[in-house]
């Protein structure tokens, strides 16, 4: 008779170029401090540590904003401090860590079947998609896009350097190439700039905030093979291929 595994305590990080993100199982209200180009992993752990206080968790997923494969992080991030790869979280947390794409673990608790696009409007671009409950990590973002890359344009610096109007003309623009090129049956934009938004583009519905941390939550929960990720099944019937596509152009 096959024993039921005990769902774990699990504190979920949602690192982004602005902030780094936390909630831990069983808390309502999500806390964050400030992020930037200066944060390494050590200043990370160390910030969220503190953050957490008095949480009790068992094991910690990181939603990292770059390429993570097989678990282990690919290349370091554009928007933050350096020491990334080869980092051992796991001692620095003294517990449990799993590592996953940003985009894909927003991607993972935004997921209602089909094919998805999830498109992170943030600091930088993130992305991912969900194909029939797979879920692929991309780097959408340094792909070449007019005079630089997606990112250059529809991410922070292009809504810094192009103003609201000119940025979500970009928006509409990016996504349409997109989602022709892709083909999904619908689009998912995440982020916060979404709220910078008048209006969704076409077959586009907004993210939640709380969809980050779901999926982390899930991710922290489910059990590795070698060959695939099985997500809780009974819940969401979802998998996530442990090959995430790493190529990664740097932007101008």
């Amino acid at each position: 008779m096959t024993q039921r595994r005990e769902a774990m305590n699990v504190l979920v990080v949602d690192v982004g170029g602005t902030h780094v993100k936390i909630l831990a199982t069983g808390k309502d209200a999500p806390r964050k401090f400030v992020s930037g180009p200066n944060l390494t992993p050590a200043r990370m752990v160390s910030g969220v540590k503190q953050l957490a206080g008095e949480w009790q968790f068992d094991c910690v997923t990181v939603g990292y904003p770059g390429p993570v494969i097989r678990g282990r992080i690919a290349s370091e991030p554009h928007n933050l401090g350096a020491g990334w790869i080869g980092f051992d979280f796991e001692a620095e947390f003294g517990c449990p860590v799993r590592l996953i794409n940003d985009a894909a673990m927003q991607a993972l608790g935004s997921y209602e079947g089909g094919r998805m696009l999830f498109l992170g409007l943030g600091t930088g671009l993130g992305s991912a998609l969900v194909l029939e409950g797979i879920v692929q990590p991309t780097e959408l973002a340094h792909l070449p896009y007019r005079k630089g890359t997606f990112e250059d344009y529809i991410g922070l610096r292009g809504l810094k350097r192009l103003g609201r109007k000119k940025w979500r003309a970009c928006v509409i623009d990016a996504v349409s190439r997109l989602v022709a090129a892709l083909e999904p049956e619908y689009v998912v934009l995440g982020g916060g700039n979404v709220k910078e938004l008048k209006e969704l583009p076409q077959g586009c519905r907004a993210g939640t905030n709380a969809a980050a941390f779901r999926g982390g939550f899930v991710y922290g929960n489910s059990r590795a093979s070698r060959r695939r990720l099985l997500l809780l099944r009974r819940v969401l019937r979802l998998q996530v291929s442990p090959d995430p596509w790493a190529l990664r152009r740097n932007p101008p």
